[in-house]
């Protein structure tokens, strides 16, 4: 086996996240995005004395369980991962993955209690990001996703099965809008052109839509036309906002440097467990509405009561944890980094009538050193990188009874398990929840509780 040579592999099982796991030569290779039972060709990236990583290039035979595919863009976009496998299989997998991480990383004696499945497995996605590009260099410009191996190719993904039908007539009328006006799109290595990004949000149970277009200032352009094209549109919710948002950002990413309201609002509402949450077009919020329904209902079941406790929300984001427990605690404190977001949590609170709610922008590692209270629970949903080390010294010092912890990453998740047992909880409850279908992602909630004093 070598560097950069292309092999043919029998897959034999998947590792997470959904990586295939074959063997060449006495050496385990990990190939991302194949899956047990195919055989595919597949570059070697990386070799170690231990282990060898490779690139799926082309898959030669299916597996036997493969099902024909709802999505023509599957073969050139990169979201929708395994869409060849029934949704039953897909659940089966994740939690064989996940509780696999659990054995190897040595955690035992705790409660296992499956894993939830998502109440929509198609149109679940509450937010897409779509890009303007092309396929090919120079080519006709397209709206979409950028295509896995292809560098700064975009493929229009106006077919996608995984967003809402309203959010493809917006991705179609966009385009459709600008290529005959023949507006420029962005070239990110040049750093020319105007339109960079299409950022689309409809609430699931709200069904309220903003629409936000991203552009550089490299062109001063009426954006009435456009405005009024969407508006015609039929859709099957309500257009709550359209925004311009400005970004000279060399960055390959939506930074809000000037955001104009064209129309409308600049958030929409969406309602999660009797709960109305206001939702900017930058603030995070789950991207599946009604999963997290299910999710937070486990976070509430994990707390038991907690009338006369308080309970600190890290990483709380737009306050939405915090709130859907807040009635069952005495006083909730929510921590974020990002102020809009913590602006937005305390509009959403004083919105629902929630008065046992505190939530303060800043560095979580830093804030929490001044926080006067202490809490009895310490509910954890951090990004995929996991707690910063920082901030987890601080978690510990607070010795909460319990510790909730939401992860999107069971890797990571791993690591802060590790640290939080070293330093005397335990591991009570695990509950994994497919937040993601038709990808390799899942969300893992676990219930620790403090045993040494």
């Amino acid at each position: 086996m070598r560097k950069g040579q292309t092999y043919e592999f029998e897959i034999e099982t998947t590792e997470f996240p959904a990586t295939g796991i074959a063997h060449l030569d006495g050496l385990k290779c990990y190939i991302k995005n194949a899956a047990a039972g195919q055989k595919v060709k597949a570059r070697i990236t990386k070799k170690r004395r231990e282990y060898a990583e490779a690139k799926l290039i082309e898959k030669v035979e299916k597996a036997p369980y493969e099902i024909e595919l709802k999505c023509p863009h599957f073969d050139f976009c990169g979201g929708c991962s395994h869409q060849f496998m029934p949704y039953e299989l897909q659940l089966k997998n994740k939690e064989r993955e996940v509780l696999q991480l659990f054995e190897q990383n040595g955690f035992k004696d705790y409660i296992y209690e499956g894993i939830s499945s998502s109440p929509e497995i198609f149109e679940y996605r509450n937010k897409m990001e779509f890009t303007f590009g092309d396929m090919e260099k120079d080519g006709e410009m397209t709206l979409g996703m950028h295509m896995p191996n292809k560098g700064f190719s975009v493929t229009t993904v106006d077919q996608c099965m995984l967003i809402d039908e309203d959010i493809r007539k917006v991705l179609v009328a966009t385009l459709e809008y600008f290529k005959e006006l023949k507006v420029p799109k962005y070239k990110v290595m040049n750093h020319e052109g105007y339109l960079r990004n299409l950022v689309v949000r409809k609430s699931k149970n709200k069904q309220q839509i903003l629409i936000n277009l991203v552009t550089t200032s490299q062109l001063e352009l009426d954006l009435k036309g456009y405005v009024d094209k969407l508006l015609a549109l039929d859709y099957k919710g309500k257009v709550n906002g359209i925004l311009h948002t400005t970004n000279d950002n060399l960055a390959d990413a939506v930074i809000p440097e000037k955001v104009d309201v064209l129309y409308g609002t600049d958030y929409i509402e969406e309602e999660i467990l009797g709960l109305t949450f206001k939702i900017s077009a930058f603030s995070f919020f789950q991207t599946n509405s009604q999963g997290a329904e299910k999710l937070y209902s486990i976070v509430r079941e994990f707390m038991g009561d907690a009338d006369n406790k308080t309970v600190f929300d890290l990483y709380c984001g737009t306050g939405t944890i915090g709130q859907i427990a807040a009635a069952k605690a005495r006083k909730v404190i929510g921590i974020e980094l990002i102020a809009e977001a913590v602006e937005s949590a305390k509009e959403n609170a004083k919105l629902n009538g929630i008065t046992n709610c505190e939530f303060i922008a800043g560095d979580v590692a830093k804030v929490i050193q001044q926080v006067k209270d202490k809490p009895d629970i310490i509910i954890l949903d951090p990004p995929r990188t996991g707690v910063h080390p920082t901030a987890m010294d601080y978690v510990i010092k607070f010795q909460a009874e319990e510790i909730i912890y939401v992860s999107c990453n069971p890797k990571t998740l791993m690591n802060d398990l590790k640290v939080l047992e070293a330093r005397g909880y335990k591991i009570e409850k695990v509950r994994v929840m497919d937040m993601f279908p038709m990808t390799g992602h899942v969300e893992c909630v676990v219930l620790m509780s403090r045993v040494e004093k």
